[in-house]
């Protein structure tokens, strides 16, 4: 009988670790399952730019392969992941606050806000994250509710 519990339990766990995974892949900005355009994730909050990251410094997490700059960054994310993802799947935060959209980013456009980071679109003359500036408190809220809604 324990036998069997802990099959199902052993079943159970994995069957939502693969749905979230799903989820995460389905509704994060993602090339080709890479996160934040191969962007390291940690130069963001440690050398406090955007730093590209390399294929053979990378690791899955959730699903998501996220690159990195160096080893030590790579350790640092393994130690603590959801202190370095980024926000809203890595969508823009300014288009998912103001008109709840999903749009691109460019990964050398954020904001570190509460030691969380946010991307931004930044092209064509279109540097959202100055429109984000003269509304913050109130396009997070509205980003954090937008994206609790998409990711249910």
């Amino acid at each position: 009988m324990k036998k069997i519990q802990l099959f199902l339990l052993i079943l159970v766990s994995v069957t939502s670790f693969a749905q979230n995974d799903a989820k995460q892949i389905s509704q994060y900005n993602l090339e080709n399952k890479v996160a934040i355009q191969g962007y390291d994730p940690v130069g963001y909050f440690n050398q406090k730019k955007a730093i590209k990251g390399k294929k053979e410094i990378s690791v899955s997490y959730q699903g998501v392969i996220y690159k990195f700059s160096s080893v030590e960054n790579k350790e640092a994310f393994l130690k603590n992941p959801t202190k370095y993802e980024p926000q809203y799947g890595g969508w823009c935060a300014y288009a998912l606050g103001s008109s709840n959209e999903k749009v691109e980013i460019n990964p050398e456009t954020f904001k570190i806000i509460d030691g969380k980071l946010y991307l931004f679109y930044n092209a064509f003359f279109n540097n959202t994250l100055k429109s984000w500036n003269k509304d913050e408190t109130n396009l997070k809220d509205q980003a954090d509710s937008n994206w609790k809604k998409i990711y249910k």
